[in-house]
């Protein structure tokens, strides 16, 4: 068969349902192979949302998502969606075309080296020369993609091989297993749990890959050990349990972290330094215990003093076989500092001020959205309050990105996660900065029939930036811009569009949007004067002596 039938059959060997991408013309063979395939090929309107759509996809099915774009312009559009899966730890595969290999028809036009440019930001970085090497090739970046740590991987497909006769086939696929840690291990780990005095749990990422819920949440039923997580690690356990503290949204200084530094033992499932710092590390601090898929890095933030390497739930459930809860385990600190958060927390979340306060917007939305429905965030200011104050019932209700913590890919990952789940309510928020640089991507929504909604938060400017201007004592300068008629903007592509004009409209705006099929944009102005008074001053004033 032809080289480009090849690849796509050994896509299909994969499991791959869906392509995300712009192609050019040196992808036409592969598109014509796609055609006769049961792979669906979404097309977009700009490459940087496709690599978003189908790293987000990735992260939520624990498969390897997939894009495409042509060579040069294709392929730089492409990097911060690359970066992005890579340092999030989302499985993509991305492909790209190239100019013949063999012979030149035009010369160095178009022509950059996508490989080198590429190698830095992923896994596995190749350019196929041989048809032939396509099934070994493409087994092998769907292992590395899917392997701890996952992310991204990259095969460059030249016109010319695309349309080689090949003689080969597809490779099987067999499942791996995760090994355990060693007995000697569990036993070091168990002795530092049950001599600590006060032991706390810290959740990252990693369990939201290898279903760990069943097992976290067995563990910390038997021992009664009160948990925090991080951004992306939010509800892995259910944050309505009455032992979660919450979640740290920022690395220090923090409510949370009066309970942090106050314990001597932090027990870490899944977290690693690539995500923002939970807390900061200190040697007169607490021991940290490392639960991971990988060694720990040392870090000037982070050098635990025991590594449990392996299968995350695998070695949960060994270390509650082993773990024997202690009567002088002392959590009485603790449960007051989570009345003291949830008293903060609870400030302003009833507030009838307009332009809407953050703290109302978390509420509003926490009210409106079910225990399934899925919180996609762009990147800004708004972040951080999302993950202050919104409980996550279940892993990857809220996502965010806390790694490469790009702006852009909020509205293209609640795409992403329509797709996965077509019977689930999926709500985009996004700044007006971010959504407009991929905004274009309504008209993507529109045409596969999607129902969904997005929330622009609208304060007409860079407002994570403007803030930290603020704080910096700066003169405020250079972050404000003029933004288009949203409602208009959304109408123009064939969706429906909205504009609150007072903060008790928007819950019963968004609960229709939500219930109502179509493409829902909501105009939502909103007003951070509460950022300096909230994150900075009154955390300033904690003096954690309860």
């Amino acid at each position: 068969m032809k080289a480009s039938d090849l690849f796509v059959k050994a896509l299909e060997n994969e499991g791959v349902k869906y392509v995300f991408g712009i192609p050019g013309e040196e992808n036409l063979d592969f598109l014509e192979s796609l055609k006769n395939s049961n792979i669906q090929l979404i097309l977009t309107r700009h490459e940087q949302a496709a690599g978003f759509m189908a790293a987000t996809y990735g992260r939520l099915t624990h498969t390897t998502g997939v894009c495409l774009s042509t060579l040069g312009p294709g392929a730089t559009n492409l990097v911060t969606a690359v970066a992005y899966a890579q340092l999030g730890g989302m499985p993509l595969l991305v492909i790209t075309g190239q100019k013949p290999i063999k012979t030149s028809k035009q010369g160095k036009f178009q022509i950059i080296n996508v490989v080198d440019m590429m190698k830095p930001i992923t896994k596995y970085c190749r350019s196929i020369v041989n048809g032939n090497s396509i099934p070994s090739m493409v087994r092998e970046v769907f292992r590395i993609s899917l392997e701890e740590r996952p992310g991204a991987v990259h095969l460059e497909l030249p016109e010319d091989i695309a349309k080689e006769e090949t003689n080969t086939n597809v490779f099987s696929i067999h499942p791996k297993e995760r090994p355990r840690t060693t007995d000697k291990v569990i036993d070091k780990a168990c002795k530092l749990i049950e001599s600590a005095k006060r032991p706390l749990i810290l959740i990252g990422v990693g369990p939201t890959r290898h279903d760990c819920v069943q097992a976290l949440s067995t563990f910390i039923e038997k021992t009664q050990i009160p948990f925090f997580n991080t951004q992306m690690g939010k509800g892995v356990v259910d944050e309505n349990n009455p032992l979660y503290l919450g979640t740290a949204a920022l690395s220090d200084h923090d409510f949370l972290h009066c309970a942090v530094d106050r314990s001597d033992l932090i027990i870490n499932f899944g977290h690693d330094i690539i995500e923002k710092p939970p807390f900061i590390m200190h040697s007169d601090g607490p021991k940290v215990i490392h639960v991971n898929h990988f060694f720990s890095r040392a870090d000037s933030v982070y050098f635990p003093q025991l590594d449990v390497v392996g299968d995350i739930a695998e070695n949960i459930n060994l270390l509650t076989q082993a773990v024997n809860k202690k009567e002088h385990w002392d959590f009485s600190y603790f449960m007051k500092m989570k009345k003291l958060i949830g008293e903060a927390l609870a400030l302003g979340s009833k507030d009838d001020a307009f332009p809407i306060l953050p703290q109302r917007l978390v509420a509003d939305v926490q009210k409106a959205m079910p225990k399934d429905g899925i919180v996609t965030l762009d990147n800004g200011v708004y972040k951080i309050w999302f993950a202050r104050n919104y409980r996550a019932s279940l892993p990857n209700t809220l996502l965010l990105d806390n790694a490469l913590a790009t702006m852009g890919a909020g509205f293209p990952s609640a795409i992403g996660a329509r797709l996965v789940y077509p019977d689930r309510k999926i709500a985009a928020i996004c700044g007006d900065g971010g959504f407009m640089m991929n905004s274009q991507e309504l008209e993507t929504a529109v045409r596969l029939k999607l129902n969904l909604v997005v929330i622009i938060l609208n304060d007409s400017s860079y407002g994570m930036i403007k803030w930290k201007q603020e704080q910096m004592g700066l003169e405020v300068q250079g972050l404000d811009f003029n933004n288009p008629d949203f409602v208009q903007y959304a109408r123009s592509y064939g969706a429906k569009g909205y504009r609150i004009n007072a903060a008790n409209e928007f819950y019963g705006v968004l609960k229709q949007c939500l219930k109502t099929p179509g493409v829902h944009l909501i105009d939502l102005p909103i007003d951070y004067r509460e950022n300096s008074k909230v994150l900075i001053n009154d955390i300033e004033n904690i003096t954690c002596t309860l």
